[in-house]
């Protein structure tokens, strides 16, 4: 395995480049396998005085045609240069010009990286380190320069040239049959925020007047024939614009703002200066093409790639040891940006299971590591949960500290002071510690420290002295090193409920004083644990009170809390925070679940309490909360979160039979009280993807699954499935019936894909449909599929779609006592590590929770691990995980 590990980068070695890039000009002749790249640099000695140090920039496979400076061509003498590295031995003293040209093959760059072509469009992807294989240059995020850009192609062939900033002069070339167009950026930028698109391309087109008058061309540029699909893209882009504007006091700074949507693209979207790229499935959207989830996903990710224009391009790292200084911020803002669209509470609840789903797991298995690291062998793999969602709780927990106020005053301090610079975490908790005067040094390990935080609560109502004691214990992981972790600054919020559900007001807390803010923030509903413990008291209690902790999620921490069942109950009924009404019957599923689980293994049937069923009944019929509230109210904790909280020894065939026997259970006693909610809220004629609509249809589906569940029919699938007018009732019908196996079920996946074969994105939904199918026998069915015409190992979506859906949400199927599904993982990682390294570890990271199951099942994944790591000329993305994976 060593051999193939990169050496380790460290954020102790840190220093600035010997030489500054003020400028940058680049000529692009594009041709698919002969494109011809000429960069010009201006750069100056960082410290003046003393001979010249060698200038050494970065590449990454290049082919160099010439080397000049200041118009002079170097000698051979003067320079060495490798396809990864140019350097000049003895460059000027004063400023000078560095001209180089460079050859880049487009058409064989199948690692969609740097500049390639895919579809007939040249697309560059440059995040984290692409622009390396475009040019030679110094490609890290410190590196700011003004840009110009000038590309020529041919003119039939290639009408739409485009690249960041605003478009300054563009035509045809007298006597050719070929076109340029000039783009200056005027806001420097680093390597990694380049881009460039070029081809044949539609297009729409809108202005937006910003709040001071100024109107910003606004286009997304597709594939032609997909123009109608982009409106709903358009108009979320206009949103968050305005809201940009209101929320932060952020206004566009750039006449133009692009947005390209390309099919082959190994991430989500790329935030690029004035040209954002996408992967199309976050751009296409209409109503017999997309769903109300794919609505839900084009609105946040055209906000977030959007906001990155301030959180991350204006101010950007100044090392990728600060991904999530960009990253986690920009996170938050997209998050409270959609809870302000559609439903906040929903969208809460929705943010933490995909942190439950994806970020708890990472911090629990050997992939955990830090928000911010301090060492990394391949920065392409910290492009994780951690980074983004957990970086994102932590700027949510810093609002929740300081208060809106405090933390508006500290976002605008934060960009007065660091507009055009590339900052650290600590730049950015130093300007919300100057604009409020809060200590924030206990704050800052939550970027320092890995793993998820226990919060252990044990609680004694006294009603003859009208108080109640809270005892409150943090535990937090133990490191690889085994040094002691410091206690964390954990912002609990809380409420006391009384009988009648109202929030009780109490005289005082003692034990409040250990910690100088507490006060306060007992006046926001607020207990900040700082300690290892800590007991609080309330007085003057005048009724029984039920405590309830952690509303709204305030911390990204687990919470391990004495209520009883009874209490749990009265939460999941009488609690005034919505998102505690939800996790209230959460943790009341997970308890059912568990013990279940534990008498099956002993050998009997699960015994649920139908109480649970009752709860969920009488809570579909709370029309007091919206219809999408109840829908995810009525959803159970998936299997792989109650692996991740049975900790060990998994059967996951075992657990998948008892979630399955508790759906049954609640849809003989309350499924007909669900359908019934169900049919009492039902959406409007004709499909809007609004919020209300939206909700009501998934409250509709949730019924569905009860009904199945319960009874086994599926016959009105079958019919919902030929009569449905959107794609959302489509495929969660099909799902139901692939998922249930139920009578039928062939029949409609060959009509699905007649009627979607030429649409690759509702493909790829028919793709995972099929792969998530719980049972053994799926990794038959995923192999075969691997096989299908329509299948492709180029299309980082259709890979995604099938095999990283098999690997990372079937457990039965992936995780079969065999070993079969961790080698047929194991095989499609190495196919594509030779294409593209991206995609491939990506795909490895399904092994992190390997270790959480039975010991035949470890052994399986351990062995094909190491199978793996024996292959030669692994590259650095894969090898990286998998050494992580086995450490």
């Amino acid at each position: 395995m060593q051999k193939n590990a990169a050496p380790l980068v460290r954020l102790e070695d840190y220093r600035p480049t010997d030489y500054v890039i003020d400028a940058v000009a680049l000529d692009f002749s594009l041709a698919p396998r002969r494109t011809r790249v000429a960069a010009s640099l201006n750069l100056r000695q960082r410290e003046a005085g003393g001979p010249p140090p060698p200038l050494s920039l970065d590449g990454d496979g290049l082919k160099l045609v010439s080397v000049a400076i200041d118009g002079r061509r170097l000698a051979d003498t003067e320079y060495e240069a490798t396809p990864d590295r140019l350097t000049v031995l003895h460059p000027p003293a004063e400023p000078f010009c560095l001209e180089t040209v460079t050859e880049v093959d487009a058409d064989a760059n199948t690692a969609l990286m740097g500049l390639y072509r895919s579809s007939g469009i040249y697309t560059t992807q440059c995040e984290a380190e692409g622009f390396r294989r475009i040019t030679y240059f110094y490609d890290r995020p410190d590196v700011l320069a003004v840009y110009t850009v000038r590309i020529e192609a041919s003119a039939a062939e290639v009408p739409v040239l485009l690249s960041n900033g605003n478009l300054t002069e563009s035509g045809p070339l007298a006597g050719t049959d070929r076109h340029y167009a000039i783009w200056h950026d005027p806001f420097p930028k680093p390597s990694y925020l380049f881009a460039l698109v070029a081809g044949d391309l539609g297009a729409i087109h809108d202005i937006f007047v910003t709040q001071s008058g100024r109107r910003v061309r606004l286009a997304i540029y597709c594939e032609h024939g997909k123009e109608e699909r982009c409106h709903y893209a358009m108009d979320a882009l206009k949103r968050s614009m305005r809201w940009d504007e209101e929320v932060y006091g952020r206004e566009y700074d750039l006449d133009v703002f692009n947005i390209v949507a390309v099919s082959d693209f190994n991430m989500g979207a790329m935030e690029n200066k004035g040209l954002n790229v996408f992967n199309d499935k976050y751009v296409l959207v209409d109503a017999e093409t997309g769903t109300d989830s794919d609505y839900a996903h084009v609105e946040g990710v055209i906000a977030h790639e959007y906001f990155h224009n301030w959180t991350g391009n204006r101010i950007t790292c100044r090392d990728w040891f600060q991904l999530c200084l960009k990253e986690g911020l920009t996170v938050f803002r997209d998050q409270e940006f959609s809870a302000d669209m559609r439903s906040r509470p929903v969208k809460r609840i929705g943010d933490v299971i995909g942190l439950r789903q994806a970020q708890f797991p990472e911090d629990a298995g050997p992939l955990a590591h830090p928000v911010r690291p301090t060492a990394y062998r391949e920065i392409n793999n910290f492009y994780t949960a951690t980074v983004y969602v957990k970086g994102a709780e932590i700027c949510r927990m810093l609002k929740t500290v300081l208060g809106e106020e405090g933390f508006g005053a500290g976002m605008d301090l934060y960009f007065a002071r660091h507009d055009g610079g590339a900052v650290t975490i600590e730049d950015f908790l130093a300007a919300f510690a100057d604009a409020t005067g809060a200590d924030l040094s206990q704050f800052a390990l939550w970027y320092h420290q890995a793993g998820t935080p226990k919060v252990a609560v044990r609680h004694a109502h006294d009603a003859k002295a009208g108080t109640l004691s809270l005892h409150l214990k943090q535990e937090l992981p133990e490191t690889p090193d085994g040094k002691p972790k410091r206690a964390q600054l954990i912002p609990l919020a809380f409420g006391l409920v009384g009988p009648d559900g109202q929030d009780l007001s109490f005289a005082e807390a003692k034990g409040a004083e250990k910690l100088a803010d507490q006060g306060a923030a007992l006046e926001r509903g607020l207990i900040l644990l700082g300690e290892d413990e800590l007991e609080l008291t309330f007085t003057g209690l005048k009724a029984g009170a039920v405590p309830s902790l952690l509303r709204g999620f305030s911390a990204p921490v687990r919470v391990e809390s004495d209520l009883s069942e009874e209490e749990l109950f009265f939460l999941a009924r009488q609690d005034s925070d919505a998102f505690n009404r939800w996790e209230a019957l959460q943790d009341l599923s997970r308890r059912a679940i568990a013990e279940g689980y534990a008498l099956h293994h002993q050998g009997h049937e699960a015994d649920f309490d139908p109480r649970l069923a009752a709860a969920f009944g009488e809570l579909a019929e709370n029309e007091d909360f919206d219809p999408a509230f109840r829908a995810l109210a009525l959803s159970l904790p998936s299997e792989a979160e109650m692996a991740e909280l049975i900790g060990k020894d998994v059967d996951p065939d075992a657990l998948h039979e008892v979630r399955d026997a508790l759906t049954a259970d609640i849809g003989d006693l309350a499924g007909e009280r669900i359908s019934e909610a169900a049919r009492r809220s039902p959406p409007d004629p004709g499909y809007s993807p609004d919020a209300m609509n939206a909700g009501r249809r998934s409250l509709t589906h949730a019924a569905w699954r009860y009904r199945v569940a319960s009874s086994g029919d599926g016959a009105f699938l079958m019919e919902a499935l030929r009569t449905a007018e959107n794609l959302t009732v489509r495929v969660a019908a099909l799902h139901l019936i692939v998922h249930h196996r139920l009578s039928g079920a062939e029949e409609a996946l060959a009509d699905f894909f007649e009627r979607y074969r030429d649409n690759p994105l509702v493909l790829d939904k028919w793709f995972s449909v099929q792969a998530t199918r719980p049972g053994h026998d799926t990794l038959d069915l995923v192999e075969e599929l691997t096989r299908h015409p329509a299948f492709s190992w180029k299309t980082p979506n259709r890979v995604y779609a099938l095999v990283r859906a098999f690997g990372g949400a079937n457990l039965t199927g992936f995780h079969r006592p065999d070993g079969a599904g961790y080698r047929f993982l194991a095989d499609a990682v190495l196919r594509l590590d030779a294409t593209n390294p991206s995609v491939a570890s990506r795909l490895a990271t399904c092994f992190r929770s390997y270790r959480l199951f039975s010991p035949r099942r470890w052994a399986e994944a351990e062995t094909a691990l190491k199978d793996l790591a024996a292959q030669p000329d692994l590259s650095t993305d894969v090898s990286d995980i998998i050494l992580r994976t086995l450490a």
